[in-house]
């Protein structure tokens, strides 16, 4: 009962009309940072962090988490009807969400999406506030090996589902593996595979990506191959979803929670590994009428699971954070750095020392979600009417919107360069059936797998069997080895 009572308190903190207003405007301000791509919550915190010397830390740190999680909400509105991710971790809704609105159901994608991020927020809220404690234990008992064996799991799980072959999907996975490669290595500090451009010194920027393969590349692949026919754009049926989208959509929702809560808690590539894992795991489990929608008309289990596992894993990246005060994002790094600012030390003992605050941050979480979905879902039908813009107009609008996220990140010319390059490649890749989702796979897990399978190896003193000796790595290569043989032996079982 000691829990409960004190998250009382902390709705009795959070729901003073103070604290209620930086919640809301928390939100509101995540909502449109969400939609434009390039900024990022990580960017907004930090350029607001300023605001701790002038705001009491209950108030400041609800804002912050508010923005934290609104930018989730916004990113996926841009993702659905322009293919547009605001965020990394929207880049799979966009996959179906799409199409759908390309086939007149953008209505219920953004309906899915809200509440599907609604009911994972709250679901992961309410596992903070039971379990922090004890998944955190957890996380830090995972090292090195466990997180290589992480992202073979995403490498082999995303490649196998996303496009036709496999053979394709690999191909694009290594692209951004090598893609990843560039810049300097996290671990010698040797500068590699930059060709001496100094602008690839930091790396490729993993938005400027995402911008380039889906939003210009689908302006421009439009321009070249869609321009004179008939689009399918500006159609609508709905703006709310069916019976038969809610009984397809909550399994999902709760599949895409219980996927995105664990990676929330560990180091492991924030929100991109769960989204993609839940976009694999509901287009296995899909029923095989709804399985030809996948890559074509769009289906609305891919828009609810990978929004839901999104949601989760930012709401579960306090854990590590209250509880240990280690960071899983680059978000919550900014988060941890206002509490210090404050003289706030996260860990183990914030619990006693600064109970206040955590619980009106706990309970603020619970609140802000309500807040965003009414924010969101009144606003579907707003939001669809984007769609009755015509096409010209409304790719030359894509263009410009990306060109202005993609410069303002450094304000560079060269990533406007780099950009229009991806931008022809992802054309090219459309046009021969290439899958461009395993691109940023690689490119946003490549260097944290090979930093994690260096580790690994020094722990096991160049032996790769370090490997096979530790419980856990050894059952995600077992899991590994089924995803990539049980396609193949059940089509050979076919086939005789």
């Amino acid at each position: 009962m000691d829990i409960w009572s004190q998250l009382l308190g902390g709705f009795v903190t959070a729901g003073t009309p103070v604290n209620l207003m930086w919640a809301f405007v928390g939100c509101a301000l995540g909502t449109a940072i969400g939609v434009l791509p390039g900024l990022g919550p990580a960017v907004t915190v930090a350029m607001l962090l300023p605001i701790t010397g002038q705001v009491e830390p209950t108030a400041s740190m609800i804002f912050f988490a508010g923005i934290y999680y609104g930018a989730m909400y916004g990113g996926s509105t841009t993702s659905i009807l322009l293919n547009t991710p605001g965020e990394t971790g929207t880049m799979v809704t966009a996959l179906e969400g799409f199409k759908m609105a390309k086939n007149g159901r953008a209505g219920a994608a953004l309906a899915t999406s809200a509440i599907g991020s609604f009911v994972a927020g709250t679901v992961a809220t309410i596992l903070v506030t039971l379990f922090a404690p004890v998944l955190a234990e957890f996380a830090v008992k995972l090292g090195p090996p466990e997180y290589f064996c992480l992202m073979l799991l995403a490498f082999t799980t995303v490649s196998a589902v996303l496009g036709e072959s496999t053979l394709r999907g690999m191909t694009a996975l290594f692209l951004g593996l090598a893609m990843g490669l560039v810049g300097m290595d996290q671990i010698s500090g040797q500068v590699r595979y930059t060709g001496g451009v100094m602008e690839f010194m930091d790396g490729i920027e993993v938005v400027l990506v995402a911008v380039g393969l889906f939003a210009v590349s689908e302006a421009m692949y439009n321009a070249l191959y869609e321009g004179r026919s008939e689009s399918r754009m500006n159609t609508l049926n709905k703006v709310h979803m069916t019976r038969t989208e809610w009984r397809r959509s909550w399994p999902a929702w709760l599949r895409g929670t219980a996927i995105g809560f664990p990676f929330g808690c560990i180091p492991a590539g924030g929100s991109e590994i769960p989204t993609f894992l839940s976009y694999a795991t509901e287009r296995k489990l899909a029923a095989p009428e709804h399985e030809k929608e996948f890559g074509t008309v769009g289906a609305i289990e891919g828009v609810a699971g990978p929004e839901a596992a999104n949601n989760s894993a930012v709401t579960a990246t306090l854990v590590p954070l209250l509880t240990l005060g280690i960071p899983t994002s680059v978000t919550a790094a900014i988060l941890l750095s206002a509490l210090q600012n404050y003289g706030i030390q996260a860990g183990p003992q914030l619990f006693q020392t600064s109970s206040t605050l955590v619980w009106a941050l706990i309970a603020s979480l619970y609140i802000g979600n309500v807040m965003l979905l009414v924010l969101n879902l009144p606003m579907v039908g707003l939001w669809v009417k984007l769609l009755k813009i015509p096409k010209a107009p409304l790719y030359a609008g894509i263009l410009i919107f990306a060109t202005v996220g993609v410069y303002g990140m450094r304000q560079s010319a060269f990533d406007l360069y780099l950009m229009l390059g991806l931008a022809l490649a992802g054309v090219v890749m459309r046009r021969y059936d290439f899958p461009t989702a395993p691109v940023i796979v690689g490119l946003i897990l490549g260097p944290i797998a090979e930093a994690q399978m260096r580790n690994a190896l020094s722990i096991g003193e160049g032996h790769w069997g370090v490997f096979l000796e530790r419980p856990m790595s050894l059952a995600l290569l077992v899991v590994v080895a089924l995803v990539l043989l049980t396609p193949r032996l059940l089509a050979w079982h076919r086939r005789s």
